[in-house]
């Protein structure tokens, strides 16, 4: 091979064009069967995808073997097997969600008097309601349902099972109206939401890292059948390592048209997928069903998340109502710290080094997380914890 088309061998490799990947592979990736043996601990498999019950992961997060062979078997699926976990009666108390459903309500209720929110990366606009930093929002309004919320064992572990700690959770609340039609076909955030001409910018390593720096969620606000319009999801179409260039092509459109799968769900469930794995929203084809569902974009530590929220004042608000659930009895202490990942800044960097020195024994400074967990520990009345959230504050200026 002369010099010429060894460069261009090499820059096809690394740089993925428009016209990347074979279709062919793709089918070949996505036509395998789930088997009960690649997934032990789900209690059924339905269309390729794995169903657990919320009693048994409530139950393996209070043993830590069992919460670590559960998160292992989720990382295994999210990685090289279908791609998507289901987890029914995820949230048991229902009047939880019932409020925070109340409050969403009121939330977009507001933002439309005002002439704000609402949007939608790939449905018609119009068609459906958003609630855009809807986890900042949650927690301002109604800290002690957040903490509630959040308390979720299974959010937690399905966070930490495939991003590790440190994580960092939004969320955007997606109410789809009687009518509103399905979304287009996609990946997700990062290079999912980014064009063929963007995509061609980004390396190789780029497009194989992407699907580590997010877990995508979401909890059922109401029950969900079939006629809803539920989340279009394509089983395994994340191991298909040219798929974010190639999902917009109609050969992989038309595919997902007739071969996708849908889930019923019920109040209280949760989904979580491999942001790589095609899915949409689909059409809600009733006339009197309002399907709302709490979208979950977690954040690896290692990257940045979705939206720019004020953890600084989502930590301050929270605090005094995790004290005084620890304080009563109200939660426990695993559940506060659940809480504290979704509110506060789990990560030390970006930092002013100068300013904010590792911690000792460490090579990183604490983060906000950490102190407030700490915090919460010593049980610290709030004037101690909000003085040491200004004075990192403070000290992350750059």
């Amino acid at each position: 091979m002369d010099a010429q088309s060894e460069n261009a061998k090499r820059r096809n490799h690394v740089w993925l064009q428009a016209d990347a990947g074979q279709f062919e592979d793709f089918k070949r990736r996505v036509e395998r069967d789930t088997r009960a043996s690649d997934c032990p601990h789900a209690r059924d498999i339905q269309s390729n995808v794995p169903i657990y019950a919320g009693e048994d992961v409530r139950a393996g997060a209070a043993d830590t073997n069992a919460k670590l062979d559960l998160m292992a078997e989720w990382n295994a699926v999210f990685d090289q097997g279908p791609g998507i976990i289901v987890i029914k009666d995820a949230m048991p108390d229902l009047s939880v969600v019932d409020a925070a459903t109340a409050l969403f309500e009121r939330i977009i209720d507001a933002e439309k008097q005002a002439g704000s929110g609402g949007g939608d990366h790939f449905a018609k606009p119009g068609a459906n309601d958003r609630v855009w930093n809807a986890a900042e929002k949650h927690c301002v309004a109604d800290p002690e349902n957040f903490a509630q919320y959040y308390a979720s064992d299974a959010i937690a572990m399905a966070a930490r099972a495939w991003l590790g700690r440190g994580y960092q959770i939004t969320a955007q609340v997606n109410r789809v109206n009687p009518g509103g039609a399905a979304q287009t076909a996609h990946r997700d955030y990062h290079l999912g939401f980014m064009t063929a001409e963007q995509l061609a910018t980004y390396p190789r390593q780029a497009h194989a890292m992407s699907p580590w720096l997010t877990l995508q969620g979401a909890v059922a606000h109401c029950d969900m059948p079939v006629e809803t319009g539920p989340t279009m999801l394509l089983p395994y179409s994340q191991t298909f390592f040219e798929g974010y260039v190639a999902f917009n092509r109609p050969e992989y459109q038309d595919y997902f048209a007739k071969n996708h799968v849908q889930l019923p769900l019920e109040k209280g469930d949760a989904l979580f997928f491999n942001p790589a794995t095609m899915h949409g929203a689909g059409t809600n084809r009733t006339t009197n069903v309002q399907r709302m569902a709490n979208l979950l974009q977690i954040g690896s530590a290692f990257g940045r998340s979705i939206e720019s929220v004020n953890r600084s004042k989502m930590a301050l608000t929270l605090y005094p109502v995790l004290l005084d659930a620890l304080n009563t009895g109200k939660i426990t202490p695993r559940a506060a710290q659940n809480a504290v990942a979704a509110a506060a800044e789990g990560y030390a960097f970006p930092t002013n080094l100068d300013l904010d020195p590792p911690a000792e024994g460490s090579l990183v400074p604490l983060s906000q997380a950490e102190q407030m967990d700490a915090a919460l520990s010593a049980r610290k009345p709030f004037a101690a914890f909000e003085d040491m959230v200004r004075k990192q504050d403070a000290k992350r200026q750059p």
